[in-house]
């Protein structure tokens, strides 16, 4: 009995559990294994499958009481990291796709202005050779989409700024969720 305390003060400690709260939980655990004992139960009794595993106990007493994170569950631990290849790569194809449109300067849009000149020398400057008037074309050519190409490349480089912040953990835990929520 003393023996499984003890590791499971050794546990608590590893993680990180304040002193003074180990202390708190180790009484507890050690009154609760003298009074199963004294009703004549066995640590497996009263445990379960958590008397061979003393580590596991304690770490999940202490996560239930919200002292440490609580550690998250197989479907958590899957769903997350597919979740976040899945914005990386829309993030990454996005930036892609933003500078590829910004150097190409696609779509294009072309305004044409055509004038006439009506000045009466350039009418018919030569009697009888019917030519009309000099007609002036001038194009202008513009990337149409170019200021929304480069919003699009600002935020879509901030989504992978973000995206590189959460593969390298540096963003700090969530926090724990209330016991039977």
């Amino acid at each position: 009995m003393s023996d499984f305390v003890e590791q499971c003060r050794q546990e608590w400690k590893r993680l990180g559990v304040p002193g003074p709260l180990a202390e708190e939980m180790a009484t507890d655990l050690t009154t609760d294994l003298r009074e199963a004992e004294a009703e004549g139960l066995s640590i497996e009794e009263l445990l379960g499958s958590s008397a061979f595993d003393p580590q596991s106990f304690a770490a999940s007493w202490a996560s239930e009481r919200g002292i440490i994170p609580v550690t998250p569950t197989n479907a958590e631990t899957r769903r997350r990291p597919v979740a976040l290849v899945a914005f990386t790569v829309v993030a990454a194809i996005t930036v892609l796709v933003a500078a590829l449109l910004l150097v190409t300067g696609e779509p294009k849009v072309s305004l044409v202005a055509t004038r006439a000149s009506t000045h009466p020398l350039l009418l018919h400057p030569f009697p009888g050779t019917g030519t009309g008037p000099v007609i002036r074309r001038t194009t202008v050519s513009a990337s149409a989409a170019a200021p929304i190409e480069w919003v699009l490349l600002f935020v879509a480089l901030v989504a992978l700024g973000f995206a590189a912040l959460l593969w390298s953990g540096s963003l700090p835990p969530r926090a724990p969720r209330p016991a039977g929520g």
